[in-house]
């Protein structure tokens, strides 16, 4: 195995490295791809466009920039404009060609990256496949929606980079090794709201085989945004909202100058509320379109990208806002906020009010929110954010899909579970975000013991995530220490999972009580419509 492994793309020769994975095996690593030219100037806020073809030898030994963003655990500003860089780490450069795994990170459109500080691929790598990882924009650079033609900004770019990833990735991968029909797009939280996007949208079709999605959804509103220019005429003390001269002020600040202006715009996380930044569905259509029907309708007509699925979630999703303390009390204030957008109730109303007080009873009973019944506030959000619209897609694929769907529910608790570790969380319960420390070495993981509890966690979930990569099908093809079950598919009326707890167990239909609750709800809202 050469230390300074040279490959060759499309766009030019690359320079590697050699690193070692979880097992002390070596592999080879390439950072800092061009898949994109830079979006900058004239092309900020518009579509990716192919990068160009370098001379000479590039050196892809080292990250590039991220997304300019604040960082996911020390919460520095960080990252530039000029962010569109892929990282390929591969088990082997020859033949027989591997399964790709292509990740797709989350942090709500507004933070994150794919770089190894956060997700190294020592543990995945482990079972031959090929790992991807990438950076797309994020926030106002990503996102950005207009209504006005003329300006080419319709929305979606973020997305729009990630399918020109995908393109480069299938175009280039089998240099590194990798199967070019054989890839899988995974992700966590509005990554995983990714993945599901990439299947509704024609854009995207064809350039992958399976799909993992982690706690997200394309339903739900952690990924969804708005028309841009009413928030941003209210932040820049505009007095009329007109798309031309938003659009020239923006073009005109520097990267620095619209992240401040970014923070400037308020961010409401209840349900009932669409994200300032995020996907959207595009009102005008043309050859860049990536979204142009609401992701719920184009589930339900079954017209899109079919694939084997896998999803799931944790026990405990809601803790994800344990860090936002002023949260709780904004949040439990006003209960009609927790009316899911999709119910389509009108605030104020008869009916809204009817249905946040059968929530607030649902949950607390006569109890008023409190720090002493905080469990019933992080299962509401654990539903409203996650779980909900998750199994909503479910069910609704399973109606729709020809191909089998998976569904996990998470609940081991061990070191590896990084949020909770990072964020001191002594409550039970496994928080969103807390599986990724078993798929991804991070900064802040910890020192693994042989046959821990964390070491045991982490095979199980490489071994599931990996099997499903190359196969279609998460059982594994051979007896395994740790899995003595079969995990069987969803079925129409039965919801089969798998329980990933420090145990692998199967059940039916998880958390049945609270989804029978929403879906009793919903039938409510619709009724009265």
């Amino acid at each position: 195995m050469s230390n300074e492994p040279i490959v060759t793309v499309k766009q030019g020769k690359l320079k590697g490295k050699v690193c070692k994975d979880y097992d002390g095996r070596p592999f080879y690593s390439f950072q800092g791809i061009p898949y994109a030219l830079p979006p900058t100037g004239t092309l900020r806020f518009k579509a990716p466009k192919p990068a160009e073809p370098w001379c000479g030898i590039r050196d892809a030994t080292s990250e590039r920039e991220i997304s300019i963003s604040r960082h996911m655990i020390t919460s520095d500003i960080v990252g530039a404009e000029d962010c569109l860089f892929v990282n390929v780490f591969t088990p082997s450069l020859t033949a027989p060609l591997r399964p790709v795994m292509f990740w797709m990170y989350g942090g709500g459109y507004l933070i994150g990256s794919g770089n190894s500080d956060l997700y190294g691929p020592d543990y995945l790598i482990t079972e031959d496949v090929v790992i991807v990882t990438f950076n797309y924009r994020l926030g106002i650079l990503g996102f950005l929606s207009m209504n006005d033609p003329s300006l080419d900004v319709p929305g979606n770019a973020g997305l729009k980079d990630q399918v020109m990833a995908l393109r480069w990735v299938r175009e280039n991968i089998a240099q590194f090794g990798g199967d070019p029909d054989n890839i899988t797009i995974f992700g966590e939280s509005v990554g995983a709201a990714s993945v599901h996007f990439l299947m509704l949208s024609p854009m995207s079709k064809g350039l992958f085989q399976k799909a993992i999605m982690q706690s997200g959804s394309a339903i739900a509103n952690r990924g969804r945004g708005q028309y841009s220019s009413p928030l941003l005429a209210a932040a820049l003390n505009l007095p009329s909202v007109d798309d031309a001269q938003i659009f020239g002020i923006l073009k005109d600040m520097t990267a620095d100058e619209l992240y401040a202006l970014q923070e400037k715009v308020p961010d409401r996380y209840q349900t009932r509320y669409f994200r300032p930044f995020g996907a959207v569905v595009e009102q005008y259509i043309n050859s860049d379109t990536f979204l142009a029907k609401d992701p719920l309708d184009i589930i339900k007509s079954g017209e899109y990208y079919q694939v084997p699925l896998m999803m799931g979630f944790t026990s405990r999703e809601g803790y994800f806002v344990i860090k936002k303390y002023d949260y709780l009390s904004q949040i439990t204030g006003d209960f009609e906020d927790e009316i899911p957008f999709s119910f389509n109730t009108v605030k104020g109303s008869d009916l809204s009010k009817t249905v946040a007080k059968k929530i607030k009873r649902f949950f607390y009973g006569d109890e008023e929110p409190s720090d002493e019944n905080t469990d019933a506030f992080y299962l509401l959000q654990s539903d409203n954010m996650f779980l909900r619209p998750l199994y909503n897609s479910v069910k609704h694929h399973c109606r729709t899909s020809k191909y089998p769907i998976y569904l996990y529910r998470m609940s081991i608790e061990s070191k590896l579970n990084v949020f909770n570790e990072h964020f001191h969380n002594k409550k039970k319960g496994v928080s969103h975000g807390d599986d990724l420390g078993y798929l991804f070495k991070t900064d802040i993981s910890p020192k693994i013991k042989p046959d821990s509890i964390e070491e045991n966690g982490m095979r199980v979930f490489v071994k599931l995530w990996t099997t499903f990569a190359k196969t279609g099908n998460p059982n594994p093809t051979v007896p395994h220490p740790l899995i003595h079950v079969k995990w069987q598919p969803v079925e129409q009326g039965t919801i089969n999972y798998l329980e990933i707890g420090e145990n692998v167990t199967v059940g039916v239909n998880p958390e049945s009580t609270r989804m029978k609750f929403w879906d009793e709800i919903e039938e409510l809202c619709f009724k009265a419509s």
